[in-house]
C-alpha cells in the first residue's frame, strides 16, 4: 500500500538524485511542446488541408481529449509499477507518436496520430508531480513543483514559436520530428535514473485484483473526498476558460492585426516567460500572498491580460499582456496543482491523474467550443468571453479555498 508519510520518511541513504527531478522537468518540455505545438499552425493547417479553422482546431482537442481519458489508466498503473519508470516508457512511445504525426499524409491522419500523441503524453507531468507529491514534504512541495513546471513553460512557450516559424518558413512536419528526437534522449534517461532511485521512490503501492475493478475503485475513492470534486470541478473549468481563449491568440494577432504566424507565435512565447517568472520566485510569492492572494490575484491578472489582447487597437499591447496572463495563470494553477497533490495522499498518483484528466477534458472542450465561437463571432469576442469565464472560475474558487482552509484549520485546532 502507499505510504501517506513516505515524504518525510526517506532515510539519508535513500536520497533522491539531484538528477531526478531535473530530467521530469525536460520531459516535461517534451510534453509542453506537443501540447502547444499546433496552436500557432492552425491557419497553415487549415490552407494546406482545405478546411476551415473550427475543423483545424481538432488537432489542439483530439489531443486534450485523449490526454484526458487516458489518465484513468497511467495513474493507477503508476501506482502499481512505479511512477518514474511509467513516465520513461512513455517518453520511449511519445517518440514514436510525434513521428507519425509528423509522417500523416492528410488531415484525418494527423487527428489520428494526435489521439496516439495525446495518449502517450499523458503519463509525464500527472506522474512527475505525483512522484514529487511522494518523496517531497508538503512544506517544501509548492517551490519544487514550480521549478520542476519551468520545463514544461519553457515546453509550451517553445511550442508556440516553433510551430508558427515553421508554418512561416519550413514545413509543419519539422516540429513533430524534432519533438519525437527529444523524446526518445530524454525516455532512455529517465530509465537509466529510474534504477538508481531507492527502492521506496520506485514501487509505492501495489494493490491486487483485476485492472478494471481496481480502476474504477480508485477513482470512485478519490471523488468521494468533497475537496477533491471542488478541486477537480475547478481545474476542468479553468482548463476550459484559459486554453479556450489562449489556443486562438496566435489566430487572432494574424487575422485581427496582420501579424505573421512566427511572430504570432513569438509573442505567445511570452505566456511562458511569465510562468517562468512565478516559477522562479515561487517560495517568495508563496510566502507574500499565500494560497487565496495568488487564485485572486492570479485570476485578475489573467482576466485583464486576455481582454487587452482581445480588444487592444494595436497589436504590440499583447506582448506585455501575453507575459502578464502566464504569470496569473501560474501563480493560479500552482495553486490548484499543490491541493491536486495533497486532496488524496494515500492514492497520490490517480488523485493527481484524476487532476490532469479533468484539467485536458476542460482543455478540449474549451478549444472546441472556442473554435466555433471564433468562426460565429469573431476572435475579439471569443477571447473577451474567455477572460470573463476565468474571472468567474477564480472569484468562486477562493471562496471555496478560504471556505476549505478554514474548516481545516478548525479541525487542528479542535
Amino acid at each position: 500500500m502507499t505510504n501517506p508519510s513516505l515524504a518525510t520518511s526517506l532515510s539519508q541513504e535513500e536520497k533522491i538524485p539531484p538528477s531526478a527531478i531535473l530530467a521530469l522537468s525536460v520531459a516535461s518540455f517534451g510534453s509542453g511542446m506537443s501540447m502547444r505545438v499546433t496552436d500557432s499552425m492552425l491557419i497553415k493547417l487549415a490552407d494546406t488541408f482545405a478546411i476551415n479553422l473550427a475543423m483545424a482546431s481538432l488537432v489542439i482537442t483530439v489531443f486534450g481529449v485523449s490526454y484526458g481519458f487516458t489518465q484513468f489508466i497511467f495513474g493507477p498503473l503508476g501506482d502499481r509499477y512505479g511512477k518514474y519508470f511509467v513516465i520513461g516508457r512513455a517518453c520511449l512511445a511519445c517518440a514514436c507518436t510525434a513521428f507519425f504525426c509528423a509522417l500523416a499524409p492528410d488531415f484525418y491522419s494527423l487527428l489520428g496520430t494526435r489521439v496516439l500523441a495525446g495518449a502517450t503524453a499523458a503519463a509525464i507531468i500527472p506522474l512527475s508531480m505525483a512522484w514529487i507529491g511522494d518523496v517531497v514534504p508538503y512544506d517544501q512541495r509548492q517551490p519544487v513543483l514550480a521549478r520542476f513546471l519551468i520545463g514544461q513553460i519553457l515546453g509550451l512557450s517553445s511550442g508556440a514559436f516553433l510551430g508558427g516559424f515553421c508554418a512561416d518558413y519550413l514545413s509543419w512536419r519539422v516540429p513533430f520530428v524534432l519533438i519525437a528526437l527529444s523524446f526518445a534522449v530524454i525516455g532512455f534517461v529517465l530509465l537509466r535514473i529510474n534504477k538508481k532511485l531507492p527502492a521506496s521512490a520506485r514501487v509505492l503501492h501495489i494493490a491486487e485484483g483485476n485492472l478494471l475493478p481496481r480502476l474504477f475503485r480508485e477513482f470512485s475513492l478519490v471523488l468521494k473526498i468533497s475537496w477533491a470534486r471542488v478541486v477537480l470541478v475547478t481545474v476542468m473549468l479553468e482548463g476550459a476558460a484559459v486554453f479556450g481563449g489562449m489556443s486562438f491568440i496566435a489566430s487572432h494577432l494574424h487575422t485581427h492585426h496582420g501579424v505573421s504566424l512566427s511572430a504570432a507565435g513569438a509573442i505567445v512565447t511570452l505566456f511562458g516567460l511569465g510562468g517562468l517568472l512565478f516559477a522562479l520566485r515561487s517560495r517568495v510569492a508563496v510566502g507574500y500572498f499565500g494560497e487565496s492572494g495568488l487564485i485572486r490575484y492570479g485570476g485578475l491578472l489573467m482576466t485583464l491580460s486576455l481582454c487587452t489582447i482581445a480588444y487592444a487597437s494595436v497589436w504590440w499591447w499583447s506582448m506585455p499582456a501575453s507575459f502578464c496572463f502566464g504569470l496569473g495563470f501560474y501563480m493560479m494553477h500552482n495553486t490548484l496543482q499543490i491541493n491536486a497533490t495533497q486532496m488524496a495522499p494515500e492514492r497520490r498518483g490517480t488523485a493527481v491523474a484524476a487532476f490532469a484528466s479533468s484539467f485536458f477534458l476542460g482543455q478540449s472542450a474549451g478549444v472546441a467550443i472556442g473554435g466555433i465561437v471564433f468562426v460565429l463571432i469573431g476572435s475579439d469576442h471569443l477571447l473577451g468571453l474567455a477572460s470573463l469565464s476565468i474571472f468567474l472560475v477564480s472569484s468562486v474558487f477562493l471562496v471555496l479555498h478560504r471556505r476549505h482552509k478554514a474548516f481545516s484549520n478548525g479541525l487542528l485546532n479542535a
